[in-house]
């Protein structure tokens, strides 16, 4: 019984120090603008300021043009009907996040196009080219990493 008790609990905090990223340097909030590249190389997104909110659009994708019509991607997952014919490039996916004055943005939202849905999200940075950004539904336990590399913008 002691050592199930252990294992829960060692799992517990585990799970808890997951989510936790320690951050030895102080940032200024808009030491994450700048254009990203997305954990799985699919994307860029830039990240900007807009009064005082930080956002990110999306601006380049691997694969741009729809494999079925041959035409640029829309945003086709969309739960919005009439948003359903928006292109995924130039799409505001992040959205009204605050810098906390040390090391993280929070109380945003990010938008998924991949399966439209929109999940609460904090951002940190794990290197000073490596940002860690936190889905979640709920509480922050309740989510996914992701990691996005500091890339060049793209080229028009």
């Amino acid at each position: 019984m002691k050592k199930t008790i252990s294992t829960f609990l060692m799992a517990i905090l585990l799970a808890i120090g997951s989510g936790i990223t320690v951050s030895a340097q102080t940032h200024k909030g808009d030491d994450i603008l700048g254009t990203w590249l997305n954990q799985e190389a699919t994307g860029k997104i830039t990240l900007y300021k807009e009064n005082g909110k930080y956002f990110g659009k999306l601006v380049w994708l691997r694969t741009p043009l729809d494999s079925i019509t041959g035409l640029p991607r829309t945003d086709k997952e969309n739960p919005e009907p009439k948003l359903k014919t928006t292109p995924i490039i130039g799409l505001v996916n992040m959205k009204n996040f605050s810098f906390d004055g040390k090391d993280e943005w929070s109380g945003g939202t990010i938008y998924d196009p991949k399966n439209g849905k929109t999940y609460k999200c904090y951002i940190q940075f794990e290197s000073p080219t490596k940002l860690k950004i936190r889905g979640y539904v709920g509480i922050s336990l309740l989510g996914r990493n992701s990691y996005w590399t500091k890339s060049t913008p793209p080229q028009n």
